[in-house]
């Protein structure tokens, strides 16, 4: 007979446990080498001897405290208790730092298979595990993987199905925890046992209660028990403290460890330093951002004709079939000019960065990143999690946000999604390159000109990151919002990046689904931006009537009224603010092809464009509301209008206050 059963795989971050569902399920979840990057769950299933096995990856969490996002989830899910078995992932190469969260899961279970992971990385180093002395002390079954190799996963599917069919009798290990500790565990104990637990349940739900940061009423089967516990942080640091030392107890009988100083340790004597970890960053994006401008140039002029030759050969099909000319002109001119300035813009450096960015990830870089930046996000009221979101929102802003799951506390979420529109994202670099190419670099020779470009750049960044910094810590001061939890982060071994997959899963994982959420806005926006430039009051069209409305505020940031015109009209996405503002300029009826840079600049500088408007333009290009995809993730993840209106007010409250500055300040040196 056919069975359904339901496997939960639980585990610290970067262990490889995403790798593990993969392989189990034959799946293709996003893996990556650094911790946090796993907050929601992702479900799949396979086949086992003509039984289903339904599988869901649980974030990976260092503990089941609930003080993250990530803990609350997995313990949850633990806690239900309406699975068959869990698998804990835990990394072989460190067995003690690992079997503290196994002690946790198994004071809720005894449903449990331990899979030691990366064993072949703990031979290299010389760290050997009793496998059978610590199946005995731990009373579960263990088994031995290498998930990316496929190594023990035959062995721990047949361990699972012996375990789900009881053919595998556990006997998980009980810890004594001190004499107050167990003195609360029995209060508790008692007063769920009265609710209806039996004794085995009620231990069990008295320790969650005391991990837990509770200090109000708990509510058990619809009724509340009060917690009378004066000391109930101490009875929480004692339960840690005997999870910590039985760690300890059973890594000093069962693992042997021969391991010398890694290559990785060495390599991070340089990357981690304090005075190389920073420069070395900034090289690194330096050098993303270098390769990214240069490899995207070629697909974007190509892009651009063929879709060019391709709204040629439209016009011809809506003569053809006589389309009226509104129809004609709001699907080609609107419509599909929109969507293919989209496309050639945004599609090739997004091909190029999100790969690049990826193989950082999977080499086991980015913790790094985030292990220098902490004391820098820490003054401004964050931790180094931030880096990380950060890093994302280079790619997508929407990303970014998305990523903000792994700060500690709602608030900490909040403010790094808010700040992270001061990240210049996919859809800012070709403004931002185009400017910084022909304004700021133009007269410099030309084997200099790419080099300095790069480095213009990547100025520029720091300087957007440090006024989001700034506006971060104000927040947090501001509203009180404080980071109590520390910053705990493993810097995992590096590893060579598996570069086939890397490459097409960033193609897919993030490059299409961000180019069709930009495509999804840009169609509508197209269409709406053509009735504007159609659409006449004294035959003006409603589009000029803006940007005269604007002009006084533009010029005071030392831009115009149609500069901003295009800012406002681009909401959607980034990437066509530039066409708006070119079609403003020649007063055309749809969004201008962008064509080569020489004819750009001349169009720019017949109206009135000069280094000055340069400098504002790449400010505000910086600095100013997110689009419409970031602000509705913003929504989604806070759930606040208050949070969301900041995300779109205090960025460019910021680019107009720094945009007045430059502008007085050039005007008077100038």
């Amino acid at each position: 007979m056919k069975h359904n059963y339901r496997i939960l795989l639980a585990g610290n971050p970067n262990v490889g446990k995403s790798t593990i569902f993969n392989t189990l399920t034959g799946m293709h979840q996003h893996t990556g080498n650094w911790a946090g990057k796993t907050v929601s769950c992702a479900k799949g299933r396979y086949y086992y001897n003509s039984d289903e096995y339904s599988i869901l990856d649980l974030p990976g969490t260092y503990s089941l405290y609930e003080s993250s996002p990530d803990e609350t989830a997995a313990t949850n899910a633990i806690h239900k208790n309406d699975y068959d078995c869990i698998v804990i992932a835990a990394d072989a190469s460190s067995p003690e730092r690992n079997l503290d969260l196994v002690l946790q899961i198994l004071s809720i279970t005894d449903k449990a298979v331990l899979c030691f992971n990366l064993c072949d990385e703990a031979r290299k180093k010389g760290i050997d595990t009793n496998k059978d002395k610590l199946s005995d002390i731990l009373g579960i079954p263990i088994v031995f993987t290498s998930a990316r190799s496929g190594k023990g996963i035959e062995e721990l599917r047949r361990t699972i199905s012996e375990l789900v069919k009881n053919k595998i009798e556990t006997r998980p290990l009980k810890i004594d925890y001190d004499e107050n500790t167990e003195k609360y565990i029995k209060i508790l104990s008692d007063n769920l046992t009265k609710n209806g637990y039996n004794a085995i349940s009620s231990r069990r739900a008295a320790l969650h209660i005391l991990r837990s940061k509770v200090t109000a009423p708990v509510r058990i089967k619809n009724e509340y028990i009060s917690l009378s516990l004066p000391d109930s942080k101490a009875v929480r640091n004692s339960i840690t403290a005997s999870y910590i030392s039985e760690s300890r107890r059973i890594a000093a009988l069962c693992v042997t460890n021969n391991s010398k100083k890694s290559r990785s340790f060495r390599a991070d004597k340089i990357l981690t330093s304090k005075l190389s970890g920073i420069p070395v960053l900034i090289l690194l994006l330096a050098l993303i951002f270098y390769i990214t401008i240069i490899g995207a140039n070629y697909p974007s002029q190509l892009l651009d004709m063929l879709f060019e030759k391709l709204g040629a050969v439209l016009y011809k099909l809506a003569d053809q079939v006589s389309m009226p000319l509104f129809f004609k002109g709001l699907l080609i001119d609107g419509i599909y000019t929109s969507l293919s300035q989209v496309i050639s813009v945004m599609l090739p450096p997004m091909a190029i960065f999100f790969p690049l960015f990826t193989l950082l990830e999977d080499l086991g870089y980015l913790p790094r990143a985030a292990y220098i930046l902490d004391p820098l996000f820490s003054k401004a009221g964050t931790n180094g999690k931030n880096a990380l979101s950060v890093m994302m929102g280079f790619g997508c802003n929407a990303c970014g946000v998305t990523g903000c799951r792994i700060m500690g506390g709602m608030g900490q979420r909040c403010v790094a999604s808010v700040t992270n529109a001061f990240v210049p994202c996919n859809g800012r670099f070709p403004t931002l390159i185009a400017i910084i190419t022909m304004f700021i670099i133009a007269g410099l020779p030309e084997k200099l000109r790419e080099p300095a470009g790069a480095l213009i750049l990547v100025t520029a960044i720091i300087f957007s990151l440090a006024v989001s910094m700034l506006v971060s810590r104000l927040l947090t001061r501001a509203l009180h919002i404080s980071d109590k939890e520390p910053f705990i982060m493993e810097l995992p071994d590096y590893r060579i990046p598996q570069i086939g997959k890397t490459i097409i899963r960033s193609v897919f994982d993030r490059t299409v689904i961000i180019l069709g959420r930009a495509v999804m806005v840009a169609a509508p926006a197209g269409a709406v931006i053509w009735l504007l430039a159609e659409l006449k009051i004294n035959d003006t069209a409603l589009i000029e009537h803006l940007s005269v409305l604007l002009e006084p505020l533009g010029r005071l940031m030392g831009l115009d009224g149609v500069i901003l015109s295009g800012f406002l009209l681009g909401f959607p996405a980034n990437e066509i603010v530039m066409p708006i503002i070119l079609m403003i300029y020649k007063c055309a009826s749809g969004m201008t092809e962008t064509g080569e840079m020489q004819g750009i600049l001349a169009a720019l500088t017949e109206n009135g464009w000069t280094v000055k408007t340069a400098v504002c333009m790449i400010i505000f290009t910086l600095m100013h509301f997110p689009c419409s995809t970031t602000l509705i993730t913003i929504w989604k993840e806070t759930r606040s209008i208050r949070w969301t209106a900041a995300g779109f007010f205090i960025p460019t409250i910021c680019g107009i206050i720094f945009c007045t500055a430059a502008n007085l300040i050039m005007s008077i040196w100038f």
